[in-house]
């Protein structure tokens, strides 16, 4: 280690507390593959991370165009961080389309990596650059690394053997091997996971570990490079961690659910981005009783599960919010049936096909009222990728305990981000198997099928086929208890009323503020994952002096019986949220309090610095008033 003010020996490493590092390439470069395996590296070594994968909505865009780059943040660090970091420090482009698409993102003075191979005229071209920006000086402002990622790949792949095609598909773990060297990370991972990948096919396993060896050669050896760095483990809470995605800790907390409650998990499910992931995860996971039906649409899918519900599994529908919009019907049917469904909304940009692969946060209106008739549901937001673990078995706990349908509301950020995950340990998660109805419950000995716990509201769970509960089901309204079709006026009305009741009586937990001096004015309210990104914000906003609370919501529906107390005891309540304002919306109508709004919807999460600077005006508001 250099001592300070001393200049460092060549591979020598420097320390450093935090770094944003971002892959970009054509989406057959392997950027995600990339980004995913150094992301397992930094979470192997211990260090804090969160990512951004940035898919291109096309399934085959044209090579070397804007509209096919695919980008991979990974923001890591020795502390506890909340967001994939705002603007990347390193930035490594396979071609001109993925340093067009990405180089206004990049710090003033960042890294810059370029395959100088993919810089031909043609695919200058192709973007509108009218000039080489390697040779025209519009770099200048930032540290550039030409390297010939392509061409030092082939080179040193020939000798195996190993067709062009297939050699230049290595160069991606040329740049992995790299970036390694440069942040010190261990090898020997990837390359066990290297040959594990590709055991079917060894000749491309050592292709891409020969390449992966020669980036990290490169570095070593090349005068491009000054010095290595080293980026501390981070001092989180003792335990066993691993790099989790928000799909798959999603599909994790559901089989937990199912394992704790002593329920086989159906999933009925139609494939959609960015939901697809869960299916595919939780189809490996027979084991654990796990039945996946990929339906023929997302009709098929929620009402395969709400069979499930009826025959007595833990029933699982997954989608984004076009699936939402054609599983409502069924979804209401769920709600008069009265039946334990967890519907997964995974939401994306809209309307309609909108930005697949993009993020947002507009179908919480959708999930509060985007149903006919009066039919209430309860509804969940996680915040994190790991938190999604914890929020989908809050959520299954809620639909068994009051036999209703439950809105599990994710979103892409969340869904493809990864973070670390703590796994949970003996005794966290206790097993409290499901009482269902084995005896008929009428005074006369017949079975009451809508005759309610007086605590919760919830009907009996009768499994069919068990002696004397016969019992008929379906879409009309039933009467109270005995569940026949009534078409009678005063008993519809006594039974919307009393399904609300029940809605509004699930039990949560009340509205954590963190207010940690205790005398801000502003508060500042998320749902999501907006977490991250506010959490951000309010601690560049305390640095500064600026004294702010922040508040996030798990549950939207109901809202926590502490919320209207909350909002009352601050002069200002701001909520941040990617969709045009709809938790304000509700907020405002719910509570009557006024509520400062700002909003984004370009199908990217809030950064800090963006959130920060928004919030700043309203503080300084508040500062000048007091």
């Amino acid at each position: 280690m250099a001592s300070p003010g001393s200049e460092p020996v060549h591979g020598s490493p420097r320390k450093q507390s935090r770094v944003v590092i971002r892959f970009a390439g054509d989406s057959g470069d392997g950027m995600q593959l990339t980004g995913d395996r150094f992301t397992a590296e930094a979470a192997a070594f211990g260090n804090d991370l969160s990512t951004l994968p940035n898919f291109p909505a096309e399934i085959r865009a044209p090579h070397g165009t804007l509209a096919g780059v695919s980008s991979f943040q990974l923001h890591f660090a020795d502390y506890d961080i909340l967001t994939p970091g705002d603007r990347p420090d390193v930035l490594v482009t396979m071609n001109p389309a993925a340093l067009k698409a990405n180089l206004t993102d990049l710090s003033p003075g960042g890294v810059l990596i370029v395959d100088t191979d993919e810089f031909t005229k043609r695919n200058l071209t192709k973007v509108g650059f009218e000039s080489d920006p390697l040779e025209d000086g519009s770099l200048a402002s930032y540290t550039v690394h030409r390297v010939a990622m392509t061409s030092l790949t082939t080179a040193a792949l020939a000798p195996l053997g190993i067709g062009k095609k297939e050699a230049e598909r290595s160069k991606n773990m040329f740049a992995l091997g790299l970036l390694s060297w440069m942040y010190s990370r261990p090898t020997e991972g990837t390359e066990r996971w290297l040959r594990d990948k590709f055991a079917k096919r060894p000749e491309i396993a050592e292709a891409n570990i020969v390449a992966f060896r020669t980036g990290h050669a490169y570095g070593e050896t090349t005068e491009s490079f000054a010095v290595t760095y080293e980026v501390s483990p981070a001092a989180l809470p003792d335990g066993t961690y691993r790099q989790i995605t928000g799909n798959t800790a999603l599909a994790y907390g559901i089989v937990a659910s199912g394992l704790r409650f002593g329920l086989p998990v159906f999933l009925g499910s139609y494939p959609i981005t960015p939901a697809s992931d869960i299916l595919h995860e939780l189809s490996k996971l027979k084991r654990f009783g796990v039945t996946t039906f990929q339906a023929e649409d997302e009709i098929a899918g929620v009402s395969a599960a709400i069979g499930a519900a009826f025959g007595g599994s833990l029933g699982v529908t997954t989608t984004s919010g076009p699936g939402i919009s054609l599983k409502s019907e069924a979804i209401g049917l769920a709600v008069m049936t009265e039946l334990p469904l967890l519907v997964v909304d995974v939401q994306r940009g809209g309307p309609s096909t909108g930005l697949p692969t993009k993020t947002e946060q507009s179908d919480l209106l959708q999930a509060m009222f985007g149903r006919n008739g009066e039919a209430p549901l309860p509804i969940v937001a996680p915040r994190s990728p790991s938190d999604a673990f914890d929020a989908t078995l809050d959520a299954v706990r809620i639909a068994v305990t009051y036999q209703t349908p439950v809105l599990l509301l994710s979103d892409g950020a969340i869904a493809n981000g990864s973070e670390p995950w703590r796994l949970p340990e003996d005794g966290d998660l206790p097993e409290t198997p499901v009482r269902f109805a084995t005896e008929p419950n009428g005074p006369d000995g017949s079975f009451l099928p809508y005759l309610r716990d007086p605590d919760t509201l919830a009907v009996p769970w009768a499994v069919p086929g068990t002696p004397g509960l016969a019992h008929r089901i379906g879409g009309l309204e039933k009467a109270d208890g005995t569940g026949n079709i009534s078409y009678d006026p005063a008993n519809h009305e006594f039974m919307v009323r009393v399904r609300q009741a029940k809605i509004d009586g699930v039990t949560v937990p009340d509205l954590d503020v963190e207010d940690p001096d205790g005398d801000a004015d502003v508060l500042v309210v998320g749902w999501g994952s907006t977490y991250g990104p506010i959490g951000a914000a309010v601690r560049r906003l305390r640095a500064l002096g600026h004294p702010v609370a922040q508040a996030h919501f798990r549950y939207l529906n109901p809202f926590p019986a502490n919320t209207a107390d909350v909002l009352r005891r601050y002069r200002k309540v701001v909520v941040p949220e990617m969709n045009l304002g709809q938790l304000a919306f509700l907020l405002q109508g719910r509570f009557c309090i006024p509520v400062e709004s700002i909003t984004k919807v370009a199908g990217m999460p809030f950064g800090a610095a963006e959130l920060a600077e928004r919030l700043t005006p309203l503080m300084m508001k508040e500062e000048v008033s007091a």
